[in-house]
């Protein structure tokens, strides 16, 4: 059993506690997850069990969009409203105008500090960490990409938003910076995630499901199996000798290919790529790994082993 789950992840439960519970239901696998959501948020979060642990790199950089709610008025310690309030209390709210104009100002590349409670490391410990012994790090702020951040409502004062941004954005930092250029101060109340690449939180099941449908055995309901991830990138079959040598990490000649396709989805991504990767498939269907071209061009080199042989531990 390997794959991807999309989980719909509750309120309040951290990410490494949604993968303890998926862990519990799918026994004897190793499971890890896609990029953190914080206890606040509620919404899509990736697990990835088996061997699909193994393609991290390729969903860890992948664009996310949220809808949320910022609070105006006050910040607090956390840039989130599990924290402590930091300034004074303001009853005194931006026109829609100002809203509008301030947040104009966090579309296309920004540079951002993360917030100081938060998992990204300094020196091998999570900033959080470092932040509840009251030792704050002066980082060097980061270049990420916000493509949209739309005003949805402006009730003051709450600022409900649609944002679709690069991987590794802080909300909680917008939500914070925002209070400041308005200056009332302001933090993120509300934040649920809708998606992260091409999957959508339509299509998540919720943990109570998942437990359930593992009860049942019926895996094929939650799990999008290997097979049907990087769609991206070209599918090649290989013969049987072809699938030997791709298992151990040989380089493929041309007359180890049987056939070479390509979806609409890589045909719309090639130039986006930056470099040709290929999935690599043995006769039966199973996803064996990854390859490149060589420098030579006259073979694959696989450079990402999947199936490195039989898993007697597969459902």
């Amino acid at each position: 059993m390997d794959g991807l789950i999309l989980v719909d992840k509750p309120p309040d439960y951290t990410s490494h506690t949604i993968v303890k519970e998926i862990r519990k239901y799918i026994k004897g696998k190793k499971v890890g997850h896609y990029g953190t959501l914080d206890p606040l948020a509620t919404g899509l979060i990736i697990i990835a069990v088996g061997k699909a642990t193994k393609l991290f790199p390729f969903f860890s950089k992948t664009d996310k969009a949220y809808f949320g709610k910022i609070k105006l008025g006050y910040s607090t310690d956390t840039y989130d409203a599990h924290g402590q309030t930091v300034s004074p209390p303001q009853e005194e709210f931006p026109s829609l105008e100002e809203l509008l104009k301030s947040m104009k100002k966090f579309k296309g590349a920004i540079d951002q500090i993360p917030p100081p409670f938060s998992a990204k490391k300094y020196q091998g410990k999570p900033l959080y960490t470092l932040a509840r012994q009251k030792k704050y790090i002066e980082l060097k702020p980061s270049k990420v990409y916000v493509y949209s951040f739309q005003l949805k409502d402006y009730s003051p004062p709450f600022v409900s938003f649609k944002i679709k941004c690069s991987s590794g954005t802080y909300i909680r930092s917008i939500a914070h910076n925002l209070g400041q250029q308005l200056g009332c101060g302001a933090h993120l109340c509300h934040l649920c995630r809708t998606e992260v690449g091409n999957f959508h939180l339509k299509d998540a099941h919720s943990l109570e499901k998942i437990k359930t449908l593992a009860e049942q055995a019926k895996f094929d309901e939650f799990l999008i199996p290997l097979e049907f991830l990087l769609p991206q990138f070209p599918k090649i079959i290989l013969t049987p000798e072809g699938a030997s040598l791709a298992k151990n990490g040989n380089l493929i000649y041309p007359e180890k290919i049987i056939k070479i396709l390509t979806s609409q989805e890589s045909s719309l991504n090639s130039k986006k790529e930056k470099e040709d990767i290929y999935r690599l498939f043995s006769l039966e269907g199973k996803l064996l790994a990854l390859a490149r071209k060589s420098t030579e061009k006259k073979c694959l080199h696989p450079f990402l082993v999947i199936d490195s042989g039989p898993d007697h531990n597969s459902t």
